[in-house]
């Protein structure tokens, strides 16, 4: 049997177990491949909130970074949380020379409101890190801040993907998530009852819609941090880019549907509960019945 392919998270640590690294390994393990990761900051937080931050010297990051692509055969990678201009720097630095395809999700805020990314760092990440990637993914407001520019209507979404492509990465999935109901009646035009709507833009082609089925549910923390790793993880088993931003959508749906709250506030996705679901695929047992 040949080992699973070796995938690398460059992210913060969450110590709600939710988002951030955590989620990223809990997605990449049960998907099928071999999670190494890159700590760039550690942060206490929980389902309210983040309480605090604390990053790691640029040189440190920098070293976990070339001491994992020296020991493992990196198949594909995700960054995420990078908080600082220094620590984005080393990180880009880190990446250089590298043959695996990149998943770039532009963490700035958290889902409770606190902000993961220094003011100082939006330069560095567009200088540093978006023309690394092969895959950049941002929602709504992290789109809008990169861009500089608003999306008040559908027609303004292709023309925000256009502008981020321009500035690199060579795929853009802005995320339909935060167009729910109930924020905004620009918000009621760009979303739909029954599905939630990513958009993907390629150089030369129209922006492609790929829709999911909404899942209501306050139990949403770290799903940004998911689908990127799920994308991430099928990219690195050999998948075309489409083909598997549709398979994490997917992943993510179910694990949205069976989201639980295992503490105060805002639950995560439940990402074991894939492995059931392919158990009842295979007419195998599940875990709940071992």
């Amino acid at each position: 049997m040949s080992n699973p392919p070796c995938i690398l998270t460059i992210a913060g640590s969450d110590s709600g177990g939710g988002a951030g690294i955590q989620a990223d390994i809990k997605t990449i393990t049960i998907l099928g491949g071999f999670s190494t990761s890159v700590i760039t900051a550690l942060t206490a937080q929980n389902g309210v909130g983040v309480d605090a931050i604390h990053a790691p010297e640029p040189g440190f990051v920098a070293q976990q970074l070339k001491t994992v692509r020296d020991g493992f055969p990196i198949a594909a990678a995700k960054t995420g949380m990078l908080y600082s201009a220094p620590i984005i720097e080393a990180v880009s630095a880190g990446l250089r020379g590298r043959s695996f395809p990149l998943v770039v999700d532009p963490v700035c805020v958290s889902q409770s409101g606190q902000p993961l990314l220094r003011e100082d760092a939006v330069n560095a990440l567009k200088w540093h890190i978006l023309p690394h990637a092969d895959l950049l993914t941002p929602n709504r407001p992290e789109a809008e801040l990169l861009a500089g520019r608003a999306i008040r209507v559908p027609a303004d979404i292709p023309v925000v993907a256009r502008i981020l492509l321009g500035m690199g990465p060579k795929a853009v999935l802005i995320k339909g998530g935060h167009f729910g109901e109930g924020i905004s009646p620009v918000d009621a035009v760009l979303s739909n009852n029954a599905v939630c709507t990513d958009w993907l833009a390629l150089p030369d082609t129209a922006v492609v819609q790929l829709p999911q089925p909404v899942v209501r549910t306050s139990n949403n923390h770290g799903t940004g941090c998911t689908l990127s790793a799920a994308i991430a993880t099928y990219l690195g088993m050999g998948l075309e880019l489409k083909e598997a931003i549709m398979r994490a959508q997917r992943y993510l749906n179910h694990c949205l549907r069976h989201g639980y709250t295992p503490g105060l506030g805002a639950g995560p996705p439940d990402h074991a509960s894939w492995i059931a679901r392919r158990a009842d695929e295979h007419h195998l047992p599940s875990l709940a019945t071992l």
